[in-house]
């Protein structure tokens, strides 16, 4: 594994359980030493250091708050233990507690806390460290639904007034795309793909990134199932496709402005969640979810359909991605 995390940047480490998430924070932090290879801040070398030594500062999926504590004086241990003067960590103490919202808080103890109030208290003292680096493991994850997104956003706004490099670790990918300025896609130890979050869903280099990012999910079809079309599509590099994706947006009713391919289809099922609307189409016996098709006039009757070609992917047998010939091929390491 080779990366380089960009000074004064959020970044989202995202992937499946027991991808490397953790273990690649660890790393960093110095929690755990690797086995070959060098970890650099900057210029400086600290794959000897310890966590302490470092310098980062760390938010787990526990927040691990004494207990017996005020927020206040959650907030000022850190400092205590460096032995800051007393008045001054107090100043920097209830400073923390303005900037992470909880200086109304401040002399509760963490169980009279809701689970975004203690949250937003790890946060301020692993930032009275002053640390160099951000590192955050989970930390949403015994939030509920609402509390997350309300808590996701409060990160984003606190490591931009801060400007401290944060690294977050999720399995969840709306958070990561909400939340980072980059993202790196981690599967069984190995960057799938480290991109802002937009290239990660329009321009994936490979069949699990497009399938990890993007809801609803990536459709995947084998290529026989649009074979006449293919060469069209792929040029020479047609007979290496075996799998197909194709994006829940694909599909319009009229031609695009976008180059695009005709299918006829059926339509096996319409929903509509409140704005969203979600359609079944049949593809020569396979079926695909699809959003935002427009009005369906009947079901279970041949459809034309228009395939719009950037929303369409090809990959080879071992997962990689296949370009059409009509884009300008990117630059991509093997």
């Amino acid at each position: 594994m080779d990366f380089e995390i960009p000074s004064g940047q959020l970044i989202a480490l995202l992937g499946p359980s027991g991808g490397g998430k953790s273990t690649t924070l660890n790393l960093i932090s110095g929690l755990l030493q690797p086995t070959s290879g060098d970890v650099l801040f900057g210029r400086e070398n600290v794959t000897k250091q310890d966590a302490l030594q470092r310098g980062v500062g760390m938010v787990f999926q526990n927040y691990a708050l004494y207990p017996h504590m005020t927020v206040l004086e959650n907030i000022m241990f850190p400092m205590k233990m460096a032995k800051m003067p007393k008045a001054k960590r107090r100043q920097k103490a209830i400073d923390l507690a303005k900037l992470v919202r909880v200086e109304s808080q401040i002399s509760k103890k963490p169980a009279a806390l809701s689970g975004g109030q203690q949250q937003r208290v790890a946060i301020a003292r692993a930032l009275a460290k002053e640390p160099n680096l951000l590192l955050l493991d989970e930390p949403l994850s015994n939030l509920d639904a609402r509390l997350r997104v309300e808590m996701r956003q409060e990160i984003r706004r606190i490591q931009q007034e801060t400007g401290v490099t944060t690294i977050f670790v999720t399995h969840d990918q709306s958070e990561a795309m909400h939340i980072a300025d980059q993202i790196m896609v981690l599967n069984d130890g190995v960057i799938q793909q480290f991109a802002p979050a937009q290239t990660l869903y329009t321009d994936p280099t490979n069949q699990f990134v497009a399938s990890f990012i993007g809801e609803p999910a990536l459709n995947l079809i084998p290529a026989q199932t649009l074979a006449d079309a293919l060469p069209a599509v792929f040029g020479q590099a047609a007979k290496s496709v075996q799998t197909l994706g194709i994006r829940p947006e694909a599909f319009a009713l009229q031609p695009t402005d976008d180059p695009f391919l005709q299918a006829r289809v059926e339509v096996v099922q319409e929903q509509h969640f409140g704005r969203e609307q979600q359609v079944q189409l049949r593809l020569n016996d396979q079926l695909l979810e699809v959003t935002d098709l427009g009005p369906v006039l009947a079901l279970n009757r041949p459809l034309m359909t228009y395939i719009k070609l950037p929303y369409l992917y090809g990959f080879d047998e071992r997962g990689k991605r296949i370009y059409p010939h009509f884009n300008e091929v990117p630059a991509y390491d093997e």
